[in-house]
């Protein structure tokens, strides 16, 4: 089963995985879902063990400036 999600990310950000999923002719979604495989199974040992395109993408939130807040305004705006 498939569920839908929506993450918040900075739009640098979207517009950087959009350009690395059409060159590895994936959607976002995809490498996403890969990713997400990828740290959760239990053959992650360390930062060093995941391949280039997911070290490219841990931790990017890190230091993210995204409020809550900020997220509700923005759905209220697009959806109500």
């Amino acid at each position: 089963m498939q569920t839908k999600l929506t993450l918040r990310l900075e739009d640098e950000l979207i517009e950087k995985a959009k350009i690395l999923a059409r060159q590895r002719g994936k959607s976002v979604s995809k490498l996403v879902s890969e990713y997400f495989k990828f740290i959760t199974s239990k053959e992650l040992k360390s930062e060093e063990d995941l391949p280039p395109v997911v070290k490219s993408l841990y931790g990017s939130l890190a230091n993210s400036k995204s409020k809550e807040s900020d997220y509700k305004k923005y759905l209220e705006g697009k959806y109500l």
